[in-house]
C-alpha cells in the first residue's frame, strides 16, 4: 500500500498525515459547534482549541518517544518525523487535559462543561485518525487467514491492506475506528438527558475508550506496544482512565438532579 497520498517532488504529503488532520478538524469543528449552543465565547475557544491541538499533539508524540527511549536516543531526528506514525493518545490526552484546566481557570470557565464538550469532539476525531494507522500498516493484530477476514465482510482494500509482512492481519484499527464512532454516537444520546451533570460525559469518555483499549491491546501485534518493563503502558493508562472515569461520574453525581447541569449556559467571560 502506497502510504503517501501526493508526491509534489521535495514535499511528500502522506496519507497518516491528512487522516490526523481530519480528525482534528471534525473534532474541533464539533467543539466550536456545541460551544456556540452552549454560549461559550468564541475567541476563548478559538485560543483553547489552538493551544490544545499544539499541546495534545506534542504530548503524543513525547509519550510515545519516551517509552521507546532506546530507539530515539539512537535517532533522534526520528523524533520529529511524525509521518511515520507514533502519536500515543495517551500522552494527548495527558497533555491536552492539562492545557484545558490551565486555561479554563484562567478564564473562569466551567473546566468540567469544557472538557465534556472536548469529550465528545475527540472520540469523533479518533474514529476518523485511525485509518491514517491503516494506511500506515499499523495497529493490527495476530495473522489470520484471507477465508476469516471474508466471512467478516470486510472490504476487499481493507483486507488488501492487511497483507503485512507475509501474512493476513486482523485489522484492528478498523474496530477500534467503529467503536470509537459509536461512542460518538451514544455520547450524543447521553447528551440529551434533561439532568446530566457536567463532567459526566467525559467520564463515560474514559470509561468507553479505556475498555474498548483494554480489549484491543491484547490482540494487538507485539511491534505496536509500548511498554514499562513487562508491563504495557496503554493496558496501564486505560485501567487509570477508567478508574478516573467512575470516580468522576460520581463526584460529578454529587447534590440534586438539579445541581451542575450541561444544559446550564456557560456565562459569558471576559476576554
Amino acid at each position: 500500500m502506497n502510504r503517501i497520498a501526493l508526491d509534489l517532488g521535495i514535499i511528500q504529503i502522506y496519507w497518516y498525515s491528512i487522516f490526523i488532520f481530519l480528525g482534528v478538524l471534525f473534532s474541533c469543528l464539533y467543539i466550536v459547534r456545541e460551544s456556540k449552543r452552549q454560549q461559550i465565547n468564541q475567541e476563548f475557544v478559538s485560543n483553547l482549541i489552538f493551544y490544545g491541538v499544539i499541546f495534545g499533539l506534542i504530548g503524543a508524540r513525547l509519550y510515545y518517544c519516551l517509552f521507546d527511549f532506546n530507539y530515539y536516543k539512537e535517532y533522534p531526528l526520528e523524533i520529529f518525523k511524525v509521518w511515520n506514525g507514533g502519536l500515543a493518545i495517551h500522552g494527548g490526552i495527558l497533555f491536552g487535559l492539562l492545557t484545558t484546566i490551565f486555561y479554563t481557570k484562567k478564564y473562569k470557565v466551567s473546566t468540567l462543561k469544557m472538557l465534556d464538550i472536548i469529550a465528545v469532539g475527540l472520540i469523533l476525531g479518533q474514529a476518523i485518525g485511525r485509518w491514517g494507522n491503516f494506511f500506515n500498516g499499523e495497529v493490527y493484530g495476530a495473522k489470520t487467514t484471507l477465508e476469516h477476514l471474508h466471512k467478516l465482510m470486510i472490504p476487499d482494500f481493507i483486507i488488501d491492506g492487511m497483507y503485512i509482512k507475509g501474512s493476513y492481519r486482523i485489522p484492528l484499527f478498523l474496530y477500534e475506528s467503529i467503536f470509537n464512532l459509536c461512542g460518538f454516537i451514544v455520547l450524543l444520546m447521553i447528551k440529551r438527558y434533561k439532568y446530566l451533570k457536567n463532567g459526566m460525559l467525559t467520564g463515560f469518555y474514559l470509561i468507553w475508550y479505556s475498555i474498548i483499549r483494554l480489549i484491543m491491546e491484547n490482540y494487538r501485534d507485539i511491534e505496536f506496544n509500548l511498554k514499562l518493563g513487562n508491563i504495557k503502558v496503554a493496558i496501564l493508562a486505560s485501567i487509570i482512565l477508567i478508574i478516573g472515569g467512575i470516580i468522576l461520574i460520581i463526584i460529578s453525581n454529587k447534590g440534586t438532579k438539579f445541581d451542575n447541569l450541561y444544559s446550564e449556559k456557560q456565562e459569558n467571560v471576559n476576554f
